[in-house]
């Protein structure tokens, strides 16, 4: 099987890119960490790799609102690299503040289509401020049936953490929502009862319309072992395996 490149790459705040790049490796990728300012030095090196993942964590420490500033520099510096890369069979994943990333760079939830975003014109969709106004971590319930997205093949159901503070997605108006019915972009939603954060059609991950970019709030590569999850002990372990590695193995699988 081909070895796909995957890219983790990470900026002044980002510190999730460790057990991201592992778990692309331990699902059969090369894996390798770039700091955002090393790519702006030479954009050509995006080429090189098939996968790009922004990882979680607190970019330029979520000033002026999460992943806006990184957003900022994707659509403004990287935007030539970035519209060749998407238009290639490629795979592009944003892992909670990079989900945050995607939206605020305009890369979701449309894709390589509508970007970069032109002119002044208002987004369908954001990502803002829990209801409860702060900082939330816990485990959700998610399902995941339905979607285009090529991240979650096989996928039905799954349980996974979060940990953010601004993972609400908020729509312009019914007529996007249905829009992404229709296109299968509603790529995870929390379980009734679940959802932390207020999100509107309990949406936790939007994919594009091809179903090769994925952003999603919770955290897969935190439940890449069986033993990550809090109930592990009280749980028949049929595998060693997270729930979340399936994710990363679906990426890797594309390239076979």
């Amino acid at each position: 099987m081909p070895i796909p490149n995957a890219v983790i790459l990470r900026a002044p705040g980002t510190n999730c890119d460790v057990e991201t790049a592992f778990a692309f490796e331990k699902c059969g990728a090369r894996a390798e960490r770039i700091h955002l300012f090393r790519l702006l030095e030479r954009p050509e090196r995006l080429c090189d790799f098939q996968i790009l993942c922004i990882p979680g964590g607190f970019s330029y420490g979520d000033d002026v609102g999460a992943g806006t500033i990184f957003g900022q520099q994707l659509r403004s510096r990287l935007s030539d690299a970035l519209r060749e890369f998407l238009r290639a069979d490629k795979l592009a994943l944003g892992i909670c503040n990079g989900f945050q990333v995607l939206m605020k760079s305009g890369i979701l939830p449309g894709g390589v289509e509508d970007w970069p975003p032109r002119g002044e014109a208002k987004p369908d969709a954001t990502l803002t401020w829990n209801d409860n106004g702060r900082y939330t971590a816990r485990w959700v319930h998610l399902a995941a049936g339905g979607s285009r997205s090529t991240f979650l093949t096989g996928i039905e159901h799954i349980e996974l953490p979060v940990a953010h503070a601004e993972g609400k997605i908020v729509v312009r108006d019914e007529r996007v929502l249905a829009g992404w019915r229709e296109a299968g972009q509603i790529a995870l939603r929390y379980q009734p009862g679940d959802n932390p954060n207020g999100s509107t059609a309990d949406i936790a991950g939007l994919c594009d319309p091809t179903g090769r970019v994925l952003g999603l709030m919770p955290h897969p590569e935190r439940h890449i072992h069986a033993t990550q999850h809090p109930q592990w002990t009280r749980r028949k372990l049929d595998s060693e395996d997270g729930a979340g590695l399936t994710i990363f193995r679906n990426a890797v699988r594309y390239f076979a």
